[in-house]
This record gives C-alpha cells, structure tokens and sequence, in this order.
C-alpha cells in the first residue's frame, strides 16, 4: 500500500483529525437531559479493517483518534452475518428467529417495537439515512421488487426524519426517497452527501434529544467504485494479506483488499465530518456515538468471499462506543457482544427502561463501572443458506457459539468446527473430534444448547422456517445436491 498520500488529501485528513478534537463542548449537560444517539452503520466492514486493530495497511485516522476516546469491543459478533437480518435484530433487540428476518428482502413486522419507537415515546426526534433494507416483498411479488421503491411510512419503524433508499450498491449514481416519497439523487459518492445530511439533522436538532441512524453502503462490493482521489492511495502489491487466503487467490485477494481499503479511507474521512460536526455544535459529551457494521467479508480468506459464514471474517465486525458522561474512560472490551445485545445497552446507557420484547443482554452497567463485560458466548447461526452461500455453493444451516477465545459450531450433522482463536487466529486447524480437545468440544457443546434452550431455537432444517413464515426461497437458493448431509466437513 502506499504511503505516499496526494498533498490535499492528507491535509484533508489531518485536518479532519483536528477538527474534532480541537473545539471544546460549549454546553455542559445535566443528569436529567437524555443523552443523543448517532449510530454509524458500515455495510460489510470486517473487525480487522481498522488502523486501531493493529492493520498497518488500512488508512483510517479519524477512526483511530476516535477509538483513543471510546470503548473499543474486540469481540463484537453478529448474530447472523447478513444484512437484513442484522438490521433486524439490532432494531428488535431479537433473534432472527424471533423476528422473521432471517433471509435477505423478507419484512420486519410492523408490529415489531424498534429502536426508534422506544426513543421516539421518550421524546425523541427520530431520523433514519441511507440504506434500510427491511421493508421487504410480498410473497408473490419478484425478490428484489422493493429496493427500487419508497418504504410506506407506516414501514418505517418510528423514524420520521427520513431519506432512504431500501438497497443499492451503486454509489455514485445513487437516489433515495424523502419522508413524502419523493425521489431524490445523493451528489457524487453518495456516502459523502448522506453524512452531510446527518451533519444537517444534528444541527437543526441540537436544542433536542435526537435519535439518527446513518446508514451507508460501502465497503459493501462492488470493491472498485471507491472515488479515484482513495484507489489512488493503495498500491495493491503493497497489501499485507491474512495467512488463511490461498496462493491461488493471493493477486485477486491484493487487488479487491486495496480497493476494499479505499471505500473505508473515504468512510473515514466522511466520520472525520461527522465528529468535527458534533464537536463544532458543543454536543460530544452528552451524545452517545456508535461506530460498527452489520458483518464483515471473507475477502478470499479460505478462498472464498462475502459474508454469511462462521468465520471471523465473516461474523466479527468493529465496534466504537463514545459517551463520555458516561463512559470516561477509554478502554478494550474482550467479553463478546452479540447482535442483539446493542439495543438493551444502549437503552441503559440512555437511561431508558428496556422493553419486555427485547431478547438480548443490557450490558451498560458493567460498562459505566469501568469493567469487562461478562459473557458465555455470542450465538451466531444461519437458520437458512441462501444467495451467495446458498446450498448449491455449499452454504448449510449452522448454529455456534463464538467466545472471546473459542468458535464452536454445529450443523445439521452434528459438530462441524472448533477453533481457539488465541492458538489459531486464522482458524487454520478444527479441533473438532480430536480426543486431546473432547473436554473443550463438550463444554462449547454445553454452552451452545444452553443458548439455543434460552432462545427457543430447535435448530430445524431450512425448509421447516421457510414454510413457518410463509416464505418462498429467491432464485435458485432451495436447489441442494441430492447428498447434501452428506458433505464432507
């Protein structure tokens, strides 16, 4: 990768940089005003891809200032590694199989209660940018037929601010829909005109608590359509790649990681705007912000890309929480935290009661302490394969457990994968079956039933879930070889 930055952009960098740090928070906050909520969504963005893990590849100084501020979660793992169903139960605070969304374009309930419903009858004002990708299709209608089209406004979960496209990945020709559904075009890089819409929100509604969600698109592929000002940053002979991606698919690897790479240097540069934002308004101490993604990319680790595997590549995203109020002090959090674990915590850190609907685990006292958080294991699954992984390419349903040591999962046949992630951080060696490791295999085992007992999962085949909700299978997602039980580990 070089290093050999062009002379504006690096001072457009530092600058960014600077911007956030150098202006001190105007007004001081009381107790009893409720903190604001800015949560940053990346699409597809793995937990390694960040300077502040240690890449000395990846170019993302913003980020790394802001991890010096934040908590920083080492762990944070999603429960299934595939965006509709992340965004879900991130929303819910549910597992897929709670919710329904556990296949791509499939809808969220109106019923469901969400996030933004919960801050909106606190009285909050509630915006929501970018991609949703939860308003889904009917049953008869094409897969793909509602991510052209305006989400109805009883569709959109409690946001009232809103401009929204329900899924596009091409982003520099890029249009959403406004809160009267009127169609509208996102200048240039379209990640860049939705921040600044963001930056627009938080300066009309500084004098209230304000909930908003920006939600962009990259680094999800297609890899080369980063602006050409960020490819030109990364030489990709230059890249550092994972010991687990296979000579074969080394070049190809080089070439997709740099301009991976370059979709989040220009994702950074637009958090610099943000944060200098917040900062400029005097609002960075009573503002809780959150930094993470739905589900990172295999990026030809194991010789394969996308997501939906239990891999790390696949499952663990990063994560960044600032609050100072609350969370002074700046630290690494190693307990996992599990996709539905986002909204109790943040519920508790907003001093908000959590809702009876919500499944996962409020970790914010633990957090306020100063101390880890105390966790068995995260649950990650794929109740059905489907699109990239579907059963064809080899995709089958799975259910795991992913500790901050250990990966343990099981499909259909019975235990598939053991790793020690400390021994073996590329998952290089499966442990599972070995005599020397039965004792580990048998209390992942333990933990693993304990929690699909906890969340009422009977681990069925696909089919079982598909016809309890109704759904039909895309394409060719439901097409299996006739020997499919039988596929070798």
């Amino acid at each position: 990768m070089s290093k050999d930055f062009k002379l504006p952009l690096l001072i457009g960098l530092v600058l960014s940089i600077w911007g956030f740090k150098s202006i001190k928070s105007e007004n001081p906050s009381s107790e009893s005003t409720p903190p604001n909520l800015i949560f940053v969504l990346a699409d597809q963005w793995r937990s390694d891809a960040v300077g502040y893990m240690g890449n000395q590849d990846v170019i993302t100084p913003n980020l790394d200032r802001l991890a010096q501020e934040s908590l920083v979660f080492e762990n944070a793992v999603t429960v299934m590694a595939v965006c509709a169903p992340w965004r879900a139960s991130f929303l819910t605070g549910q597992y897929p199989l709670t919710n329904g969304v556990f296949y791509n374009d499939k809808p969220l309930p109106n019923e469901a209660l969400t996030l933004a419903e919960i801050y909106k009858e606190k009285g909050y004002k509630t915006g929501y940018i970018g991609k949703w990708h939860l308003n889904g299709h009917g049953r008869e209608e094409h897969p793909f037929s509602a991510r052209d089209k305006p989400v109805p406004k009883d569709r959109r979960q409690g946001f009232d601010y809103w401009k929204v496209r329900e899924v596009t990945h091409d982003y520099n020709n890029s249009f959403y829909f406004d809160e009267n559904d009127q169609k509208q075009v996102w200048t240039g890089y379209d990640a860049f005109s939705q921040t600044d819409s963001a930056i627009s929100y938080i300066r009309k509604n500084r004098e209230n608590p304000f909930l908003i969600m920006l939600s962009w698109g990259p680094p999800h592929n297609p890899y080369h359509t980063a602006p050409e000002e960020y490819r030109k940053l990364y030489d990709p002979a230059k890249i550092t790649l994972r010991e687990n991606v296979p000579e074969e698919f080394q070049d190809s690897a080089r070439q997709i990681i740099a301009d991976y790479y370059a979709h989040i240097t220009a994702l950074d540069k637009a958090m610099g705007d943000l944060l200098a934002a917040v900062e400029k308004e005097g609002l960075s101490d009573h503002t809780i912000i959150v930094f993470t993604s739905e589900h990172g990319d295999m990026l030809f680790s194991k010789g394969v890309l996308r997501k939906q595997r239990p891999y790390d590549e696949s499952i663990k995203v990063p994560m960044l929480i600032r609050y100072p109020e609350k969370l002074a002090k700046p630290r690494k959090i190693k307990g996992p935290i599990n996709t539905p674990d986002l909204l109790p915590t943040l519920l508790g850190l907003s001093g908000i009661k959590v809702p009876k609907t919500v499944e996962g685990t409020d970790f914010s006292k633990p957090l306020v302490e100063g101390k880890d958080i105390s966790s068995e294991g995260a649950l990650i699954m794929l109740p059905v394969p489907f699109h990239e992984w579907q059963f064809m390419n080899g995709g089958r349903e799975f259910r795991g457990i992913r500790t901050d040591r250990y990966t343990y999962v099981k499909d259909l046949k019975g235990p598939w994968l053991l790793y020690d992630n400390q021994e073996d951080p590329f998952q290089q060696q499966n442990l599972v079956g070995r005599a020397q490791f039965k004792n580990l295999q048998d209390r992942m085992e333990k933990v693993l039933k304990a929690k699909l007992r906890q969340t009422k999962d009977e681990f069925l085949p696909a089919d079982d879930y598909m016809t309890q909700w109704n759904y039909l299978y895309d394409n060719r997602d439901s097409l299996r070889n006739e020997n499919y039980l039988l596929i070798n580990r």
